[in-house]
């Protein structure tokens, strides 16, 4: 039976709202397991906040003795985009209207010998009568210092939840990520990457209006070569609605996996106040990376979104030299 519209919605909602859940419980069961500490094992706080302009979130933060800060938000907002957003959006310019729903993960982790991580997945509806609907998201990896074993496994769980669906998905969605996730001004990788996706389905199901075939929602409006390719994978796939979410699904499962497994390898290790400073530094160029050119970010402050929750990515401390 085909879901209506408003249907479709109230799923992928739910579904973000019970994946937030788990990880929660997951990570606050990894703070129990830390005994050897002199600091409580860490619970998360939550704060519900809403948008004037429609819709709501929540915030769920905890700061531990295992997670030095973690943020896991999920939102559910609506409204129209302002006139100076619009034409970096599929559909906008013709209908500003919009739907969003999704979670967003970022763990920034007291250790530095484990690693920080992001992860992210949603779904965005534009206009009405018809409506351009898509999914998008994905996760990296973000170590102090990188272990072989550690990214194998990281880019393994993604590529199983990627090759059940599109064998074609996991070395596109990788490479669009390694691009991504690249910090210009200083010529590096901001981690070992991992996927990332958007506009999945965006010319498949939801709308009967004229597909999308120029690259202009790559970062920053410029869309380089993998993201184009990514991009146009993503939107063209031949899913209906059901196997995308389907999709989304099994991307957030994978992260919800193998990301506490990676946590468990190195949490009980003792570090050294030079592996602490290195840490630090590296914090320095995530935060860069985060408020120069994730999109993420630019999303939420130009949708109205809760403030606090948009930068909850952001590290707890930081040093730049």
């Amino acid at each position: 039976m085909t879901q209506t519209l408003d249907a479709k919605k109230s799923t992928a909602a739910a579904w973000f709202r019970e994946l937030r859940d788990q990880i929660c419980a997951s990570y606050e069961a990894i703070e129990r397991e830390l005994t050897d500490s002199d600091k409580p094992a860490g619970t998360f706080e939550r704060t519900v906040w809403s948008r004037p302009d429609g819709g709501s979130g929540e915030m769920s933060l905890m700061k531990g003795r295992v997670f030095e800060k973690v943020g896991v938000n999920i939102s559910t907002v609506h409204g129209e985009f302002s006139e100076q957003f619009r034409s970096e959006i599929p559909g906008a310019a013709e209908n500003p209207k919009f739907w969003a729903s999704g979670i967003s993960l970022v763990a920034h982790l007291a250790s530095p010998l484990v690693p920080a991580a992001h992860f992210n997945t949603r779904m965005i509806c534009v206009g009405d009568q018809p409506a351009r609907l898509w999914f998008g998201g994905g996760g990296d990896l973000n170590p102090m210092f990188e272990i072989e074993k550690d990214t194998a496994d990281f880019h393994a769980a993604f590529k199983k939840s990627c090759d059940g669906t599109d064998a074609g998905f996991y070395p596109a969605f990788k490479a669009w990520c390694d691009e991504y996730f690249f910090i210009p001004h200083r010529n590096v990788a901001r981690g070992v990457g991992g996927i990332f996706y958007d506009y999945l389905g965006l010319n498949k199901f939801g709308a009967d209006t004229t597909p999308v075939t120029s690259g202009r929602f790559g970062k920053g409006g410029v869309t380089a070569e993998a993201t184009f390719t990514g991009m146009q994978l993503a939107a063209n796939a031949n899913l209906d609605w059901q196997q995308g979410f389907a999709f989304t699904q099994e991307v957030g499962k994978a992260f919800a996996t193998i990301y506490p497994e990676i946590i468990r390898r190195h949490m009980f290790e003792q570090w050294t106040d030079e592996q602490r400073h290195h840490q630090l530094v590296k914090r320095g160029r995530y935060a860069e990376y985060n408020l120069l050119y994730d999109r993420g970010t630019r999303f939420g402050l130009m949708t109205g979104g809760n403030t606090e929750a948009i930068l909850m990515s952001l590290p707890p401390v930081a040093i730049w030299e």
